[in-house]
């Protein structure tokens, strides 16, 4: 058997082989980069249709590259929503890079598990520079100590994980259920702030119920004068406040809670402050932008997500606490088929971080982030994020000038939220338009936007993150949305004239048959 149906059989390959396989990849990686633009952003395909396209079962044969290559393209390609277009404006614009892409083939080559030092020292290493400059770049102090995560959702179920064990440090070993020394545990955060904080709740244990959602003001921010009133509510029921998670940069509308203030309260209370950053905390990396981390110096626990706009893609977050003794202490477990791996307490300067999560098989994220990093360097992540807040501003000064929409909130960010409202229009009929208007952008393919809810209506929502849009994007999507608007209205039903009463009719009954028609 030759070496190549030999290694085949084991599902490898021979180096040649492989050589000739990774060329034509990056023949495919660079030409879908080149063409992005032209795709339709948005598949057409119906629910089941790439699964029938795959089969119904596993082959029980080697099948061959091209064969898979050829599927990759029939059947994967045509159920894929293109994210990395530079139309793509929904959501938080997650963004892919050349530097990003050469860093995840490396990290799938090397597939090393950072779990402890010894595992693998360049990896351990390499996570703790990273971390270090992503602190650098947002002005968090050296106080932090930061450990990477796939997601901000993974990073505030550590940090209120951290935060229970000071509160209550006996529940790592005897945990919550029965218990009557340990009070009901309540988390505060405004009625914005992200789902995240009823999941973590639910895993933790502590009741989806315990989450408390706090009012915000007119921009959308918490109210702080509530926060008060709710935490004092709770103390006077025997409930014990666990923690409050303040949002710098909340998901529908970008805002920015008054965090200084919250922290004076958290202090006075001894409660824990986790700041959620994961999307606005890289406008800290801006000077003209480092305001909205006021007062996070003083927080518990931070979270920030450069894979929402930092330029590094999905997955990496980032979680920087002041008390990773904390951390530690609810999650360092060494089973003994890792104690001679393990640095333990007495590792000195080694870290195995493992330690600090619930991930014993940790991926090695930094080596992704450490290219993009360094391959755009602070001056070219500062004029990213500068063009994003332009091209925020551009499409604001458009929704202002055309009759029928309207700004729900003025952007301080990348993020943009605007309505519109037909003419004579009801409530429920504006929250069916702004809706529709989104559907068929979405349909055309040039375009992609989201849509949420604040104050109770429904409003559109685009957020910038990618490296590749540009104002010619801006436009081509604002025509699109003006045009759809204009299609809808259109079809909407025009309601009948009312009669005119007659000289024997009473104006009881012409009213009647207002009503009627």
């Amino acid at each position: 058997m030759s070496e190549s149906r030999a290694l085949a059989s084991l599902g490898d390959m021979p180096a040649a082989e492989l050589r000739a396989e990774l060329h034509r990849m990056a023949e495919w990686v660079a030409d879908y980069r080149e063409s992005i633009a032209a795709r339709a952003i948005s598949p057409t395909v119906a629910p089941g249709d790439v699964t029938a396209g795959l089969g119904s079962s596993m082959p029980d044969e080697p099948a061959p590259m091209a064969a898979i290559r050829a599927d990759l393209d029939a059947v994967v390609m045509p159920g894929i929503v293109h994210w990395g277009h530079p139309a793509f404006l929904g959501y938080f614009g997650s963004t892919s890079n050349g530097p990003a892409l050469l860093g995840e083939i490396a990290a799938a080559a090397l597939n090393v598990s950072a779990m402890t030092w010894r595992t693998s020292p360049a990896a351990t290493e390499l996570e703790t520079v990273v971390l270090r400059w992503i602190r650098e770049l947002v002005g968090l102090p050296t106080s932090f100590t930061g450990i990477v995560y796939d997601t901000a959702s993974i990073g505030v179920l550590h940090a209120l994980a951290a935060a229970r064990e000071q509160v209550a440090p006996g529940v790592r070993g005897r945990g919550i259920a029965g218990r009557d020394d340990v009070p009901v545990l309540r988390v505060y955060a405004s009625e914005q702030a992200h789902s995240s904080l009823e999941k973590a709740m639910i895993v933790l244990g502590l009741g989806e119920e315990n989450a408390v959602r706090v009012r915000t003001d007119d921009r959308f921010r918490l109210d702080v004068e509530a926060l008060c009133e709710a935490i004092a509510d709770d103390r006077r029921r025997g409930y014990r406040p666990l923690a409050v998670i303040a949002t710098v940069g909340t998901t529908s509308s970008a805002s920015v809670d008054p965090v200084p203030a919250i922290m004076d309260l958290c202090e006075r209370e001894r409660i824990w402050l986790h700041v959620d950053a994961a999307y606005g905390g890289a406008m800290a990396v801006l000077p003209e932008g480092r305001v909205v981390m006021d007062g996070v110096e003083r927080a518990d626990s931070v979270v920030i997500n450069p894979h929402k706009w930092l330029f590094v893609p999905l997955d990496f977050s980032a979680l920087y606490t002041r008390h990773p003794e904390s951390l530690r202490a609810v999650f360092a477990l060494t089973p003994e088929y890792l104690r001679g791996d393990a640095a333990g307490e007495d590792g000195g300067a080694a870290i195995d971080y493992m330690d600090y999560g619930i991930q014993l098989g940790r991926r090695f994220r930094a080596l992704k982030a450490w290219m993009v990093l360094r391959a755009f360097g602070r001056s070219g992540i500062e004029s990213r994020l500068r063009e994003h807040v332009r091209l925020a501003g551009v499409l604001a000064a458009m929704v202002e000038g055309e009759p029928g929409f309207a700004l729900v909130v003025r952007p301080s960010m990348s993020v943009v939220c605007f309505h519109y409202r037909g003419a004579g229009a009801d409530d429920a009929t504006n929250d069916w338009l702004n809706e529709a208007i989104v559907e068929a952008v979405n349909r055309s393919g040039v375009a992609y936007l989201t849509y949420t809810r604040l104050r109770g209506r429904l409003v559109m929502r685009v957020g910038f993150g990618n490296v590749l849009t540009t104002e010619e994007h801006v436009r081509t999507l604002w025509a699109t949305v003006v045009e759809s608007s204009n299609l809808l209205v259109q079809s909407l039903p025009r309601p009948r004239p009312c009669p005119i009463a007659g000289p024997n009719d009473s104006g009881s009954s012409a009213m009647g048959k207002a009503r009627a028609t």
